[in-house]
């Protein structure tokens, strides 16, 4: 029988580790992710995840950042473009955003010229058609809101001007 310090020891070390409570197999993943530190076993425990539905879409994004901290960038992108309709709506526009550093590291430029493209058209149909002026983004662990306005410049002055240097081509700043 546990008692209520083994509970409140349980709940403590979720927090400071940051892993999931339960022992689900994303759970299992998760753990082997952040406390073994084993990538390659956590990747196997994600793609157990992702059969068994266990949260498929944390388990896809997981999988695929730890595919790209071991230089399998380019398995990582097949994983998600053959899962993701797996995956919710609202979980979508995170796969793109790490398809495009998955696209970066792998020099898979047009597809990343591509990406960009079409989140950018999705964005300016959004402001075309009256849609809520902001949006809730995460960024370094943390809820921000920003304004669409926002983040179209971040892509035009971040990644699209990285992408062009990165080519070669010039480009010249309004």
């Amino acid at each position: 029988m546990r008692t209520s310090n083994d509970q409140n020891d349980d709940e403590l070390f979720h927090v400071v580790h940051k892993v999931p409570a339960g022992d689900s197999p994303y759970v299992k993943a998760k753990r082997i992710q952040l406390i073994e530190k084993d990538p390659n076993k956590a990747i196997s425990m994600f793609w157990a995840a992702i059969n068994a539905g266990d949260r498929v879409d944390s388990a896809l994004k997981d999988m695929a950042v730890a595919m790209k901290q071991l230089d399998r960038s380019d398995e990582a992108i097949e994983a998600i473009k053959s899962f993701r309709h797996l995956c919710p709506d609202d979980s979508q526009e995170s796969l793109d955003n790490i398809l495009i550093e998955l696209y970066k590291r792998s020099k898979r430029t047009e597809e990343e010229i591509e990406l960009l493209q079409r989140k950018l058209k999705v964005t300016e149909e959004a402001i075309a058609f009256g849609a809520k002026n902001t949006k809730i983004v995460r960024s370094r662990g943390k809820k921000h809101e920003i304004t669409f306005v926002k983040e179209l410049s971040r892509w035009i002055f971040g990644d699209i001007l990285v992408l062009l240097s990165s080519l070669n081509t010039p480009f010249q700043l309004i």
